[in-house]
């Protein structure tokens, strides 16, 4: 189509793969994208076709086509992933997600979305945008039905994840080229696998029905902060908000620390000992010493700590029974299943502060080596 069309909206569609920032993770799903900058006087309507398709024994595995828009000033736009109604089928077929921006829209983000385990098959996107006239018109799409092989699983103009300036390989994934298409020679495959389903109950084998409640609660809190700080670096991990906040460090250490100190204080019915205050005071308490020592070890570490702790929990509260939960700790007045309560809410809490914390790094600053003088 003619560029005279767009008089108002100008679309850029952004493919500097190279200047962008290579993360690999680990996760149960992943994503592909291309990127257009938008300027626009006034609503405009777009529509992203695409044919998918899914091979997977895995109840939980499923595809979408996704579409968002980036608004100014980082506020949110429309977004759509088809997590409502997932694609399924061993069928190519098309999908198409509807949707609008204005003159406040940034960035307009779409591609493929998949996850769990399986073989999920992608092809012949389309991208059409509303005219001046209120007719969609088709906006070319560089490398839209995948004719470019994938080489090292790079999928070419396309970039994996969801985000600008960030390139995201995940770890279960892999991506190909394959002859299976509905458009020309080719389209990409995407399989993954190793992926662990998460089922979502409330309850644990083995634990009385009040200690199994919070035992999978305590454990649905504790995974939610590893899948955050799991992929992040040293420097993320260390970073400094300012001279009053804690490292993310830090508080995985002080939510062992808490729960280590419940653990005494409802299994045996004391505070910490002597040896135990050397051990968790500094994490449980924070502050400036915390500050200066909880730095400078990987994620692993604090999630090792972290671990060990809450092994021992489980395995103390399944010798107990729901009658036991109820028995109160007089130094206090509070029941014990009051106390657990409170370890898990204090992982709410934390929870809370990390994902504040981490919409608050700045990029790492790159090092840069002076030239030596040539005499």
């Amino acid at each position: 189509m003619k560029k005279s069309i767009f008089l108002i909206l100008v679309l850029i569609i952004c493919l500097n793969i190279k200047a962008q920032e290579v993360k690999t993770v680990s996760r149960d799903w992943t994503s592909f994208r291309q990127q257009l900058d938008i300027v626009s006087g006034k609503e405009k309507k777009f529509k992203v076709v695409a044919s998918v398709k899914v091979e997977t024994e895995d109840e939980s595995a499923w595809a979408g086509v996704w579409a968002r828009v980036d608004n100014k000033d980082s506020e949110n736009g429309f977004f759509d992933n088809m997590r409502d109604r997932p694609i399924k089928s061993n069928v190519w077929k098309k999908y198409t997600i509807e949707g609008s921006f204005d003159s406040n829209a940034k960035q307009l983000n779409f591609g493929g979305i998949c996850s769990s385990n399986g073989k999920f098959y992608f092809d012949n996107f389309k991208l059409f945008l509303e005219n001046d006239k209120g007719d969609y018109a088709v906006v070319e799409i560089d490398n839209s039905s995948f004719e470019k092989e994938v080489i090292d699983g790079v999928i070419p103009r396309w970039s994996q994840g969801i985000s600008k300036g960030e390139i995201v390989k995940v770890k279960e994934f892999k991506i190909k080229s394959n002859t299976d298409s509905v458009e020309g020679r080719l389209s990409i495959m995407i399989e993954g696998s190793g992926i662990k389903p998460n089922i979502t109950t409330i309850g644990a084998e083995g634990a009385s029905p009040q200690i199994g409640a919070m035992i999978s609660m305590l454990e649905d809190l504790k995974s939610r902060v590893e899948r955050q700080v799991m992929n992040m670096s040293q420097y993320e991990i260390d970073y400094l908000h300012d001279k009053k906040a804690n490292r993310i460090g830090a508080l995985i250490m002080h939510l062992a620390a808490a729960e280590a100190y419940y653990q005494v204080f409802t299994f045996q019915g004391r505070s910490f000992n002597e040896e135990e205050k050397k051990k968790w005071s500094m994490a449980l308490n924070l502050g400036e010493d915390a500050r200066k020592k909880f730095k400078n070890h990987d994620v692993q570490y604090y999630l090792d700590i972290y671990n060990e702790v809450r092994a021992k929990t489980i395995e103390e509260l399944k010798k107990r029974n729901d009658k036991w939960f109820e028995e109160i700790q007089p130094s206090y007045g509070l029941s014990n299943h009051y106390c657990w309560f409170h370890v898990m809410e204090h992982q709410s809490s934390h929870l809370g502060q990390i994902l504040f914390l981490q919409k608050r790094i700045p990029k790492e600053p790159k090092l840069s080596v002076p030239q030596k003088k040539m005499d």
